[in-house]
C-alpha cells in the first residue's frame, strides 16, 4: 500500500464506502424479507448470489488492482460470501414453511458484522496511510522519517539486512518556478515522486524531506544495489521528457544524490547527515550525478572520503564534524 499514490488510496476510500452502503441496503432488505415474511429475491438463493448482489459486482468485477492486492481484501471477500451462504440457508427454511431458525439467524447477524469489521480495519489502514502523506506530492511526510529508519537500523543491528538511504535533490528546480510559475514546479515534484515509485523497489519508500529534496529509503540493499538503483532513477529522470498540464512546453529535469548506508552504530540522524554530505557534494560538483558517503579517513581527523559513482574520481572533502559527534555523551562539548 504504501507505493500507491495518494489519488488511488481515495478512491480506494471512496470504493470501501459505497460498497460498504450497498452491503448495509442488502442486509436491510434481507432482515424486511426474514422478519415480514415477504417474497425474497430469487437470487439470494443462488450458489453465486455472493458474485450478484451490488457488493459483489464491485468486489469481483470492478474492485481495482492496487485494492486486490492488499491482504485484507480477501479477508472481505470470504466474509462475504460466508454472508450470503447463510443468508441463503435462512431463506430456504422459511420458504419450505418451517419456522425461523434462531442459530441461523444469530449467525446471519454475527457474519454481517464480521463483514462489516473488516471493511471498516481496511478503511482504518488507508486513512493512516493518507495522514501520513505529504499533501502535495503523496510522498511520505518528514515525520515519518526517522521512526521508518529506527526500524530499519533496529534489522540492521541483528544482522539481519543492510539498508541503504538515499537523499535526491532536483537540480535547478527554482529556474522552473521562476520561468514557468510555482504551480508548474509542484506538478512537477508530484510527477517526479510518481517517477520514482514507478522504479523503485516494492518495499522502498519516498519521504519528502524537504521543499524539493527527497528521501528514500532502500531496505535489504548495500551499497552497490543502491548504486545500481539511483543509476536507474538518476538516468531515467535525465533523458525523460516530463509533460506536465499547463506548462508551456515539456519539461527536462535533472537530479542529484547522496547515499549512505544504515549503521547500526550511529544514530540514524548522523547516517541523513552522511547522506546530506554526499549531497552536498553532489550539488557541488554540477549536479546529475550520485555521490556514496565513505567513512574511511584520509587526511586529518575529520576529513571523510566520498565516492563519486557518476564519472568523477573519488574526491576528499573537509567535513564539519556535527556537535557532540566526537564525543556523543557529552551534551555539552
Amino acid at each position: 500500500m504504501h507505493n500507491m499514490q495518494a489519488v488511488a488510496l481515495r478512491d480506494i476510500l471512496e470504493q470501501l464506502d459505497q460498497a460498504t452502503q450497498d452491503h448495509l441496503e442488502w442486509h436491510a432488505n434481507l432482515l424486511r424479507v426474514i422478519v415480514c415474511e415477504l417474497p425474497c429475491d430469487p437470487n439470494d438463493l443462488a450458489s453465486t448470489a455472493h458474485r450478484r448482489c451490488r457488493f459483489g459486482k464491485w468486489y469481483y468485477e470492478r474492485a481495482t488492482t492496487e485494492l486486490r492486492d492488499q491482504r485484507a481484501f480477501s479477508a472481505i471477500g470470504i466474509e462475504h460470501q460466508r454472508v450470503h451462504e447463510v443468508a441463503a440457508g435462512v431463506l430456504r427454511e422459511i420458504n419450505a414453511g418451517r419456522a425461523l431458525n434462531r442459530a441461523g439467524f444469530n449467525e446471519l447477524i454475527a457474519s454481517s458484522l464480521r463483514l462489516r469489521r473488516e471493511l471498516d480495519r481496511l478503511r482504518r489502514e488507508i486513512q493512516v496511510e493518507l495522514r501520513s502523506r505529504d499533501a502535495l506530492t503523496g510522498a511520505y511526510d518528514r515525520e515519518q522519517v526517522l521512526p521508518e529508519l529506527r526500524r530499519w537500523r533496529e534489522a540492521v543491528s541483528r544482522g539481519t539486512l543492510s539498508c541503504c538511504i538515499v537523499l535526491m535533490d532536483l537540480d535547478r528546480l527554482q529556474e522552473v518556478n521562476e520561468a514557468q510559475g510555482y504551480a508548474i514546479g509542484d506538478k512537477l515534484l508530484t510527477d517526479v515522486v510518481h517517477f520514482l515509485r514507478e522504479h523503485l523497489r516494492p518495499d522502498d519508500k519516498v519521504f519528502r524531506y524537504g521543499g524539493d529534496e527527497f528521501l528514500v529509503s532502500l531496505p535489504g540493499a548495500d551499497l552497490a544495489i543502491a548504486r545500481t538503483v539511483v543509476e536507474r532513477i538518476r538516468e531515467g529522470l535525465a533523458r525523460r521528457q516530463l509533460v506536465v498540464a499547463g506548462a508551456r512546453s515539456a519539461l527536462h529535469v535533472t537530479a542529484s544524490f547522496g547515499l549512505a548506508l544504515l549503521d547500526p552504530q550511529v544514530r540514524v540522524e548522523d547516517t541523513v547527515d552522511r547522506a546530506a554530505q554526499a549531497l552536498l557534494l553532489a550539488r557541488t560538483a554540477g549536479g546529475n550525478r550520485a555521490i556514496s558517503w565513505d567513512a574511511s579517513v584520509t587526511t586529518g581527523r575529520h576529513w571523510r572520503r566520498l565516492e563519486v559513482d557518476a564519472g568523477l574520481d573519488s574526491v576528499d572533502v573537509a567535513v564539519a564534524p556535527r556537535r557532540g559527534a566526537e564525543h556523543p555523551d557529552d551534551e555539552n562539548t
